[in-house]
């Protein structure tokens, strides 16, 4: 069955090459830049390097990617919406699989709770996981989790976005998938920040840690299971971006401290934080205890200094693990 991959920043410009080097038929639109990279056979922009095979063809025109059978929305979390609602008759009779981690800004849903509410005549799930863009379009082994509420179309997705290098577990947990893809780019803002400080690889186990707890505290008051968020879309997912300069969030965490930043806005492509901000709100409505993530926004806002951050989370009461 073809695929449609709408969004080539890099994450989806990866999941073209491998699907298409697999043998399906493949489809990747592009807002911008789509003729260059079709007659170079590259994304020179946003994945440089790993070349097209013969079975990806790039577009602009997003109508011809929509009308592949089965479609991967590979755009940041605060764009999910937009783009579903702008073209919301062509999402509306096939499979959708939502690419991106995050919790959307207001409403603070996840991406299939977005999908849910614009197209909600589609067939979704939600693509996660411990990956790189880069390991990806390379061939490199990499594990994926499914999550559809589905089972027959999970498997059914299942087999056919799996390959001999991109090998996707099955789950029927979209909430603690999709919570364990979005809360790790908060933690990982927080390691990068105790690395980037100098505090030592200690720190950042400390926080990789309770960080943990934070993520699964959130995860079990929305009715997710523990074992999703033991699983690759939560740990497996948070060892990786807390731990690899191939991070943006972890990146982004150095750079805050690296320039002793406050009030500094991410990209669009470092999706913590955004997440940081609708997560902290969804847990205190919640009454979920996240200092962790509440540390990071008030760092990002500017109403606290990195090294106030930390000395606050030190200064936490002792308590039983």
């Amino acid at each position: 069955m073809s695929v449609g991959v709408l969004g080539a920043g890099a994450f989806g410009t990866a999941l073209a090459i491998v699907l298409a080097g697999a043998g399906r038929p493949v489809t990747l639109w592009a807002r911008e830049g789509a003729d260059e990279m079709q007659a170079a056979r590259e994304n020179a922009r946003r994945l440089p390097g790993p070349r097209f095979p013969e079975g990806l063809r790039a577009t602009g025109d997003l109508s011809e990617a929509a009308a592949a059978g089965t479609l991967l929305l590979a755009v940041p979390m605060q764009r999910l919406r937009p783009l579903a609602e702008r073209h919301a008759a062509a999402l509306a009779d096939r499979p959708l699989v939502a690419c991106c981690k995050g919790v959307e800004l207001g409403t603070t849903l996840g991406p299939a709770g977005v999908l849910a509410e614009v197209v909600p005549e589609a067939p979704r799930a939600v693509l996660t996981g411990p990956s790189f863009a880069a390991d990806i379009a390379a061939g490199l082994p990499t594990a994926l989790t499914l999550a559809c509420a589905e089972p027959d179309l999970g498997a059914r997705l299942q087999a056919q976005l799996s390959t001999p290098t991109l090998r996707l577990y099955r789950t029927e947990d979209v909430t603690g998938a999709e919570l364990g893809g979005a809360l790790k780019n908060v933690i990982a803002i927080a390691c990068g920040a105790a690395m980037g400080a100098g505090l030592g690889a200690s720190a950042r186990a400390a926080l990789m840690t309770r960080g943990f707890a934070e993520m699964n505290r959130m995860a079990q008051a929305l009715g997710a299971a523990p074992a999703t968020l033991a699983g690759l879309s939560g740990f497996g997912d948070l060892v990786l971006t807390c731990t690899s300069e191939g991070s943006r969030n972890y990146r982004f965490g150095m750079g805050l401290a690296e320039s002793r930043a406050q009030g500094t806005e991410a990209a669009e492509t470092v999706e913590g934080a955004a997440t940081a901000r609708a997560a902290a709100e969804r847990a205190r409505r919640l009454g979920v205890e996240m200092p962790i993530t509440e540390a990071v926004v008030a760092v990002l806002d500017g109403r606290m200094a990195l090294n106030e951050a930390m000395e606050t989370l030190l200064a936490r009461p002792l308590r039983e693990e």
